[in-house]
């Protein structure tokens, strides 16, 4: 994969919505696990939710579960991570990631995992 870009984010206040998306160029990501992470201002990198190849295996951080869902549309090449119930600690630029998975059911929870990242969208979430 040469290039994963992420869109979607922005600014919004707390208990709004966004959907997340992350498009690969150049190569197909269908054979690819897929996760999303997210970075906050002098925090570290933290895991938000993964999703197998095939979309059959989802996990996400407790911190966001029953918040986020994440998805995939392999014919469109993209990933997208839907976010309701926004609170200002979700606040952080996001990224999106992927690992090659030779089409196992697998998917990553750790940034070692991933050998490929998008360049992050910012997500403001307002009080």
């Amino acid at each position: 994969v040469q290039l994963l870009v992420e869109s979607g984010g922005g600014l919004v206040q707390a208990g709004g919505s966004l959907r997340l998306s992350c498009a690969a160029s150049r190569r197909t990501l269908s054979s690819y696990a897929m996760g999303w992470f997210r970075q906050a201002p002098g925090k570290e990198r933290e895991f938000v939710a993964a999703i197998s190849w095939s979309g059959g295996s989802t996990y996400y951080a407790d911190s966001v579960k029953g918040r986020f869902t994440i998805s995939r549309a392999n014919a469109k090449n993209t990933v997208y991570l839907q976010m309701n119930s926004l609170k200002p600690e979700d606040t952080a630029v996001y990224y999106c990631a992927a690992a090659p998975t030779d089409y196992s059911d697998t998917y990553y929870i750790d940034v070692s995992g991933y050998d490929y990242w998008g360049q992050g969208t910012q997500v403001t979430v307002s009080s």
